[in-house]
């Protein structure tokens, strides 16, 4: 179990240094001169050349790139080159929305694809019924990305029923429809893992056992199939993670939810390299923590992971 901690903490920490690398070199690929954007581009040219010098970008690519490392193994990501306030606090100051919108719009994915998964795992070889409702509603959520679901949600739920209010974050009702344009594409891709991996259990040799014991269906469920299927569930919800916050830069824009997608969507069209890159590795360290924390959970699920195998010498 020490060697797969130390496995899974080595893998974290080089794939967090291979996305910083890669966002720093990235972001100087993008159109446009910070200085100009925040100067405007009638500025004096030795105002150009002073701010320039401030923020460090007349020094050589290599160079910027060792301070970049610097900062980032200090936890300093900068200061804005707007507002110039700490980018870290500054995020920290919008993560909480963006955290608020990923957890109400985890718990509609799954109350929308753990019941309808495992209905149409546990029918689907009986009746045809459970199955095709599954797939048509994957398919049609995955064939509508988040910049269409969220105004055909807006046109139906906020101006035709005039339910729910279209824009803002001020109140419980404000998220529904954002958490609800996530919450379902998420789910549909959630649903056909949740139906293949309950089909594939039930056919295990157990499975028969159990009920030749007299168990009934729910206990079977409940006892035996649910937590020995949960594995490629548990996998594909903390992949998951990763699109819910990458999808709530496209979502928030769309309802003005003020979170760090907002924020990230702000600072590209205003050129601050600080804060993009400060967001992009900030979210970068939340997919990968999670993913890093189910990785950690195998060995709960399935105890054949902790147990080192045995090698068997034919002398």
């Amino acid at each position: 179990m020490k060697k797969i901690f130390f496995k899974h903490t080595v893998t974290f920490c080089f794939l967090l240094w291979g996305v910083s690398t890669s966002v720093f070199f990235l972001i100087h690929l993008i159109p446009g001169d910070p200085v100009t954007a925040v100067l405007g581009e009638g500025a004096d040219l030795a105002d150009i050349l002073q701010f320039r010098s401030q923020l460090g970008l007349d020094k050589s690519l290599l160079h910027q790139y060792v301070d970049f490392n610097k900062n980032l193994f200090n936890l300093s990501f900068g200061e804005s080159l707007f507002d110039h306030r700490p980018v870290l606090g500054t995020i920290i100051t919008y993560f909480p929305n963006t955290f608020y919108l990923a957890v109400v719009s985890f718990l509609m994915a799954l109350v929308l694809s753990l019941p309808l998964g495992a209905w149409a795992g546990l029918k689907g070889d009986i009746q045809p019924v459970p199955g095709t409702l599954a797939t048509l509603f994957s398919s049609a959520a995955l064939a509508l990305p988040n910049f269409v679901l969220g105004p055909v949600l807006v046109l139906i739920f906020a101006v035709k029923l005039k339910w729910l209010p279209i824009f803002g974050s001020g109140d419980f009702l404000s998220i529904i429809l954002p958490a609800l344009t996530l919450g379902i594409s998420v789910s549909a891709v959630l649903i056909p893992i949740v139906r293949t991996s309950i089909r594939e259990e039930m056919k295990k040799p157990y499975i028969l056992l159990a009920r030749a014991r007299g168990l009934t269906e729910f206990t079977v469920f409940r006892r035996h199939l649910l937590k020995n299927s949960m594995i490629p569930i548990v996998t594909a919800l903390g992949m998951q993670v990763g699109a819910l916050l990458c999808g709530a830069v496209v979502t928030e824009t769309i309802f003005s939810w003020h979170g760090i997608g907002s924020l990230l969507v702000d600072a590209i069209h205003r050129r601050d390299y600080p804060m993009i890159q400060g967001i992009v590795i900030f979210i970068t360290f939340i997919s990968l923590a999670v993913n890093y924390f189910v990785e950690i959970t195998y060995g709960w699920l399935d105890p054949r992971v902790r147990v080192k195998p045995v090698r068997c010498d034919s002398n």
